[in-house]
């Protein structure tokens, strides 16, 4: 569509994102992957690009496999940083895809895509706990989408309901209140714990539950990531001291802590 000469090029990718075993740490590294061979390509092909292109292309990609998971791994590792994200309408892009070229179609507004960056409070610190339980996104989201016929009073209310937790949040970050953050990030796990309680399918394991036990004892607020079911959970701390301990209960609980930080790309970074 650009006019650009196809040649050939040679791609390696090279990752972190799983442990000496080979066991992946469910950190979204099929979104990551995409995400830098995208960037790769345009690099390669000198073409210039937004994280707002790229997370279009990449969502376009996991589209055509039938991916149905929320491509928030996609515009994270987009963005980077901390950020708030709703997906866009999918079947208004799958109809546009028919009707219009690749070109036209990413230059268009896509319904219901909100993606913006968070300030976030210094005291504030994002902790990963991995249960070496590796977990799919797509098999549990299925799972749920297949029983969402026998959950026509209760699914409205629990969207409902995640929203409201969810601009809450935003809120909260827009006004540097540590407190209703991790208010936040209580309440959805909560609405979560009902999600599964209805659907009777595990989103949060044992050894999730036990990750986020140890995170309150030590006065963080903690909850599973992604689709759950296994892999990560996440706590958010405002006391650095409380840090060492709670890793070491992780530890003994049978949780890995894992030596990540959020990242953040610097502005223009990558943009030809």
């Amino acid at each position: 569509e650009l006019n650009k000469e196809l040649v050939f090029f040679h791609l390696s990718v090279e990752s972190e994102l799983d442990n000496a075993k080979g066991k992946k740490y469910g950190l979204g590294s099929s979104g990551a992957v995409t995400v830098a061979t995208i960037k790769a390509l345009l690099k390669f092909y000198k073409v210039a690009y937004t994280p707002e292109l790229v997370y279009k292309l990449a969502s376009l990609a996991h589209l055509s496999v039938k991916s149905n998971g929320s491509f928030g791994d996609i515009a994270a590792s987009c963005f980077t940083g901390w950020i708030a994200y709703s997906c866009f309408d999918r079947e208004w892009v799958k109809k546009k895809q028919t009707e219009m070229t690749i070109t036209e179609l990413i230059t268009m507004p896509w319904p219901d895509l909100m993606i913006r960056q968070l300030r976030v409070p210094d005291n504030l610190q994002l902790l990963i706990g991995w249960t070496a339980s590796p977990a799919s996104t797509t098999h549990l989201v299925d799972k749920v989408n297949d029983k969402r016929q026998d959950m026509a009073d209760f699914f409205p209310n629990f969207l409902a309901k995640s929203k409201t937790i969810v601009n809450d949040l935003i809120i909260a970050f827009d006004q540097n209140k540590t407190q209703a953050i991790k208010d936040g990030i209580r309440k959805n796990r909560a609405l979560l714990l009902k999600l599964a309680k209805h659907t009777g399918i595990s989103i949060e394991t044992p050894l999730l539950e036990k990750l986020v036990e140890a995170a309150e004892t030590f006065g963080g607020a903690a909850k599973s990531s992604g689709a759950g079911g296994g892999d990560c959970g996440i706590a958010l701390v405002d006391n650095a001291d409380t840090i060492l301990p709670l890793f070491k209960q992780w530890e003994a609980d049978g949780v890995v802590p894992l030596p990540l930080e959020v990242y953040q790309e610097d502005e223009g970074a990558g943009v030809l």
